[in-house]
Parts: C-alpha cells; structure tokens; sequence
C-alpha cells in the first residue's frame, strides 16, 4: 500500500468516524477493507483509493469507513461493570422513576455481543425489582453490516464460546442446522438496533437513564473524543450514568462529563453545562 493511499484512507476514517488511524497500524486497513475489496474485484487498495478518487461515492465512502472501525468484542466482555450496572445503576435509576421505565443506549456496539450480555443478565434477575420494571434497550453502530448480524442475533460456534457459559448459551439460544447458534426470539424482542454515527447528534434517539459506550472513545482522535462525549451528555436524562470501558481514560476530555461521586466507575453529566439538556 502507498503512503498516499494510506493518508487517503485515515483521512476518511478521521473525517467521517473520528477515528484516529495510525501509521503503525496501517495493517489494519489491509484487514478491515479486505471483504470489500474481494466484492469489488480490487487487487489492492490502491485500485480502492484511486477509484474513489476518479468517481466520488459518499455511500461507498461511508461503508469504507465504517469498514474501518474497530470490531472487537465478545459476550460478558466486561463483567465486572456488567455486574454494577444489572446490581447498583440500574436498581438507583429504577427507584427514581416515576413510572418503572428504564432507558438503556449501548452505543458503538459493533456486532451487538454487548448488548446482549445485558439483556441476558436483565433476564436472570428474577424477583428483583428489575424484574417487573419496562426496560428499553437500544444498541447503534456506523456499521450497517455490523447492525444487521446484530439484529438477527446469529453467531457462530467460536463466537458464542467467547464469555458465554453453557448454560446461558442453552438457556438463551437455539442451534441451527448450519452449526450457528440464534438467541431466542423472546430475548431478540426486547432489543432494538438502529445504525448511527457517534459524531452526529442523537436527538432523535430520545433521552437514556443509562449510556453504556465502550472501547469506542479511545480508538477517537482527541477532537472526535470530546465532540462525542457532548453528543452523548446531552442525551442523559438528570441523574442519569455514562459508562465507558474501566481501561478507557475520559476524565478530562470534556468537561461536559464528570466521575459520578455516587455510582462507582461511572460518569454524569454537569449540571452547570447549560447546553448539555437531553433532547
């Protein structure tokens, strides 16, 4: 791959996703790009770039860079906060509600393991208080391929093996002749997938008691990383929590978002921010 092509691609990336590409990494693009490339019959990235270059898509330019962001994740990834979130966080929001509702937003959820893993441990809670309350989960990506496998909830053999016990893989999902496993309708239903750019206001998503974004922030150049924490804030209801992965380093990025000093590992909005009202 040319130096040309790569600025060409992280250029893209940074514009459209935020996300920051370094040189060192450039790999990933070979790997990242590569199902498109076969689709279109590019020998190299190079051909990809020069196409682009010559006949201008704003769609294929979009899944390009979607292509490129980072996919990782897999089933109960963080445990520990999933335990905080289903035991303290989402206990102290219910008893703030005034009608039982909850509204969770998992964003940047990639092939929605993440999501899951909450909907699987919302379901075990039987005879907690969460048990009777109406919980809305929504989980967005930039992906549109990254949705679709989401939404329909299959997976194969090796990725259901990554976090999931067999008792919540036999309890939660059914195996198909194919040797894929698909979660239960039931669980499906109470999940829906929406595709959306972080870097684009979320007014039209509505207002969460409960934002959970993780290992998104840190891919993001550091202007990508405040101008999404804004996006994010503002679609905090009061009193609501932010939580971002325990290895990712926010503090400070904006000061929009502040440690909560009463939900351990979690993040709220400031108050005094006058512009940070949820939509």
């Amino acid at each position: 791959m040319q130096e040309s092509t790569f600025n060409e691609l992280a250029d893209l990336a940074l514009r459209t996703t935020g996300q920051h590409i370094p040189a060192s990494k450039s790999y990933l693009m070979e790997a990242r790009l590569s199902n498109i490339s076969r689709r279109e019959s590019f020998a190299t990235l190079d051909d990809l770039v020069h196409c682009l270059q010559a006949r201008p898509n704003p769609r294929f330019e979009q899944e390009i860079a979607a292509a490129l962001t980072s996919k990782r994740t897999h089933f109960f990834r963080e445990r520990e906060q999933l335990a905080q979130i289903v035991g303290n966080a989402l206990p102290h929001r219910l008893k703030q509600s005034k009608n039982g509702r909850l509204r969770v937003w998992c964003a940047g959820v990639s092939t929605g393991q993440e999501v899951w893993s909450l909907a699987m441990r919302l379901r075990e809670e039987v005879g907690s208080p969460l048990a009777n309350a109406d919980i809305e989960l929504i989980g967005t990506d930039i992906s549109a391929v990254c949705i679709e496998t989401a939404s329909q909830g299959t997976y194969g053999h090796f990725e259901v093996q990554k976090g999931l016990s067999i008792h919540r893989l036999m309890t939660n999902f059914t195996r198909e002749s194919s040797g894929d496993w698909t979660i239960n309708k039931d669980l499906r239903d109470s999940v829906t997938f929406r595709r959306h750019n972080l870097l684009h206001p979320a007014q039209d998503l509505g207002a969460f008691d409960l934002i959970i974004c993780t290992h998104v922030i840190s891919d993001l150049a550091k202007s990508a990383q405040s101008e999404v924490l804004t996006h994010l804030s503002r679609q905090l209801l009061p009193g609501g929590y932010l939580f971002a992965a325990p290895s990712e380093q926010i503090e400070g990025i904006n000061p929009i978002i502040k440690p909560s000093r009463e939900m351990r590992g979690a993040f709220e909005r400031d108050a005094s921010a006058r512009s940070t009202s949820a939509a």
